[in-house]
């Protein structure tokens, strides 16, 4: 479990971690270098995929033929969501999203909403709706009932910053409040979060950032 760092390179190996409950398998897909979380529920063997991004032959390998019940998109930015036609077809996954999204997303979704619960077998995500990357955008929190939280944050928080907002004043204040009081107010320093691209971190890491994010207005 100490070995994880989250750290991962398009085509190269995934990063797996291993809690209680849940395992968390993080690969980085594309010419972008999305990441996408395959979670798996070690009790009954459900899985849930977040963000089908691209490479869909790699994401059905890591699926490996289980039944995989649902992709969750964070939001509709294309590079989060070229393989998802191909690996809801392949499976039968439900797709899901945020309503606010949807119209951006290459296939039909079925809605999910501040507050919803999506289960991954004997666990459970926490949908929290996060405006000003795009209207949709959502996180998904695991609150680990033998541990933290972990928090899986699509581009709208990063280690060092929110998510693009374009220069868009009002955008990035929706944003940096919602992922002020969303996120760091109603989550613990301990809880690890796990973003659409690069490296992980804590709340805690970047909490003591939010004033200088904010001065600067990205």
């Amino acid at each position: 479990m100490s070995s994880y760092t989250g750290n991962v390179e398009t085509g190269g190996a995934p990063a797996v971690r291993e809690l209680p409950g849940l395992r968390i398998t993080k690969v980085s897909v594309g010419p972008m270098s999305n990441n996408a979380y395959l979670l798996e529920c070690l009790g009954t063997g459900d899985l849930l995929l977040i963000d089908a991004a691209n490479e869909a032959p790699r994401l059905l390998e890591l699926v490996g033929g289980r039944p995989l019940s649902a992709v969750v998109t964070t939001h509709q930015h294309m590079d989060h969501w070229v393989a998802l036609e191909e690996v809801v077809a392949a499976t039968g996954a439900r797709a899901l999203a945020h309503p606010d999204d949807a119209e951006g997303l290459p296939i039909s979704t079925s809605p999910v909403a501040e507050g919803d619960r999506i289960p991954v077998g004997d666990c459970e995500l926490e949908v929290i709706h996060l405006v000003g990357h795009t209207p949709g955008s959502i996180a998904l929190v695991y609150r680990d009932p033998s541990g933290t939280p972990h928090l899986f944050t699509g581009d709208s928080l990063f280690p060092g910053g929110v998510g693009n907002t374009h220069d868009d004043p009002v955008a990035f204040a929706s944003l940096i409040d919602d992922v002020e009081h969303k996120l760091f107010d109603a989550l613990p320093d301990e809880t690890w979060f796990y973003p659409g691209h690069g490296n992980d971190s804590t709340l805690g890491a970047e909490r003591g950032s939010i004033p200088e994010w904010r001065a600067r207005g990205w």
